[in-house]
């Protein structure tokens, strides 16, 4: 009975979940701006016709990812960097240096957007990739979360890795790195999306149809730029906009499920 009861909340869970994907998909193949008052729907794939043809969805769905890609890639590589530092190597300061990384999480994003648009106009990086992609790849969350993982890395690994001639750097990219892939994984899935769904800072420090993403792009179609909502155009936009996000989450779910530090070390 509660076998029964426990698969049938996951089932309606996966239902609440996986309904509004199903209904933007649906709305996107409708191609009627009216279809909250009409019922009449006849399917086609017409909005995503007109989504490129209104739009350089191409251009946009490569800017994402570019800007995505590498601010995934640095902050990754940064914040294992940070991370192992902190968790490993102690210095004078450390702990207070940790805790200015931890208090910069607890000020909202937008207190920043100012400073951060002033200093990309000082370096003459508006309107160009080093200003999506930079200010992206330092976060404490990414050091957080590594350094949580590392305060249980096994040190036995470590100390094999000394004893077969491996100095720090040789000992983190050989043993380390290669272990902490769950959190490493988990972080760069929340990083690539969270990039990908950027809309503010890349509205703000973009100017131009070649340099926009598609976040930005989509809200041509919302009805505060126009008379009215093209409901297909913006659901097909969507729909599109969330591939690369499930593309990433079905790349990286082996390494957020699988510990690869399991019987490494019998005991």
């Amino acid at each position: 009975m509660k076998k029964t009861l426990m698969y049938l909340t996951l089932i309606i869970l996966a239902i609440s979940m996986i309904l509004p994907f199903l209904i933007m998909f649906i709305i996107s193949l409708s191609g009627n701006e009216n279809f909250f008052s009409n019922t009449d729907i006849n399917l086609s794939f017409c909005a995503y016709k007109n989504v490129f043809d209104s739009i350089p969805v191409i251009k946009y769905f490569l800017n994402s990812l570019i800007v995505a890609v590498f601010t995934t890639i640095g902050q990754v590589f940064i914040s294992t960097l940070a991370g192992y530092g902190f968790a490993r190597l102690k210095f004078k300061g450390s702990e207070f240096l940790f805790f200015v990384i931890i208090l910069s999480m607890m000020v909202p994003p937008q207190v920043n957007i100012v400073p951060l648009f002033y200093l990309m106009s000082k370096l003459g990086w508006i309107n160009t990739y080093q200003a999506l992609i930079v200010p992206g790849i330092f976060g404490g969350f990414g050091v957080f979360l590594i350094r949580q993982y590392f305060l249980n890395f096994s040190k036995e690994l470590e100390e094999a890795s000394k004893l077969d001639g491996c100095n720090p750097i040789q000992t983190f990219f050989k043993i380390a790195f290669p272990c902490a892939m769950p959190a490493i994984a988990t972080l760069s899935v929340f990083t690539f999306v969270t990039t990908w769904n950027s809309f503010m800072w890349p509205l703000i420090v973009t100017n131009t149809d070649s340099m926009r993403t598609l976040a930005v792009g989509l809200t041509i179609f919302k009805g505060s730029f126009r008379e009215i909502t093209l409901w297909g155009e913006l659901m097909a936009c969507a729909c599109i906009c969330s591939i690369p996000v499930i593309v990433v989450f079905l790349i990286g779910k082996k390494y957020l499920i699988n510990n690869p530090q399991e019987g490494a070390i019998k005991e």
